[in-house]
């Protein structure tokens, strides 16, 4: 069999897998697992535009739309206008959604541990590496000079 597609499939069953139990850890809350993300990305800043939100989450601008619409009908996102770009929307998380955060971050350390468990502490930062490279040579060169931009920014 082809290596190449070996390590495809893997990483989509890893995903997948993955992807599944964050899913069961949240239903709880009544949260996505694509939904903790974007909580995760807003946690991380005061408030972001809706399109850089989608850069950091990796996701297409009409899904992050209506995740935003989904979790700001619960109260805890809030979207209004820029205060510089007419054009853009800008994205926040409310108190109620910083609240709800902090809960889902402690329902979710048993799913972290088991994930850190399967890896080894010791090769956690090989395998962030590694998935990090793939990512990289994965991403078209025009999202990948926008995300180096982004990470620049960032940090």
């Amino acid at each position: 069999m082809d290596a190449g597609h070996e390590v495809a499939m893997a990483l989509r069953l890893a995903y997948l897998a993955m992807h599944r139990q964050a899913d069961a850890a949240l239903a709880a809350h009544g949260v996505t697992a694509d939904q903790f993300v974007l909580l995760a990305a807003l946690s991380e800043s005061d408030a972001v535009t809706q399109q850089d939100l989608g850069r950091r989450i990796c996701s297409d601008p009409n899904t992050v739309g209506a995740m935003l619409l989904l979790l700001e009908g619960r109260g805890l996102v809030a979207r209004g206008p820029h205060p510089s770009d007419g054009r853009a929307r800008r994205v926040s998380m409310t108190a109620k959604g910083r609240r709800l955060y902090r809960k889902l971050w402690s329902a979710g350390e048993q799913f972290r541990a088991r994930l850190l468990a399967a890896v080894g502490p010791d090769r956690a930062d090989e395998l962030v590496g590694l998935l990090g490279r793939v990512a990289q040579e994965m991403t078209p060169p025009r999202r990948r000079r926008r995300r180096l931009e982004d990470a620049e920014q960032a940090g």
